[in-house]
């Protein structure tokens, strides 16, 4: 159903350094690059992620109660992608581990604050 998601920075550069890590996590690098925005994924993929100046050229702000979720294959993957982004800049909003049942995530903000989380459900989400 969702065809890309794309989050606002205030600062391009730093961004896509983040992005460039927490995407190779999850084995994802750049499909599209243009003057003020990247983007991540594989065309003809699943969903894929960009960053953008905005358009109107005023401050990137935070959606409250928006979040990007990132589909991982298993909890191994979700912890790598959560060190990945830690390490790369992000800020803690919920480490790595069960939510309920068949349901397990770790959540952080990028540089610019916008919320994520890596997870993975169902029978793949068992330790």
């Amino acid at each position: 159903m969702i065809g890309y998601v794309t989050l606002g920075t205030n600062d391009l550069q730093r961004g896509a350094a983040f992005y460039d890590k927490v995407c190779g996590a999850l084995g994802q690098t750049r499909m599209m690059e243009w003057p003020g925005a990247v983007a991540w994924g594989t065309a003809g993929g699943g969903a894929g992620l960009g960053l953008t100046e905005p358009f109107d050229k005023t401050a990137a702000t935070v959606g409250n109660g928006v979040m990007v979720a990132l589909e991982c294959a298993d909890p191994a993957q979700v912890r790598r992608v959560y060190e990945t982004a830690m390490a790369a800049g992000a800020t803690d909003e919920g480490g790595p581990g069960l939510r309920g049942d068949g349901f397990y995530a770790a959540y952080f903000r990028d540089p610019d604050g916008n919320k994520l989380n890596a997870f993975v459900m169902g029978p793949a989400a068992a330790e």
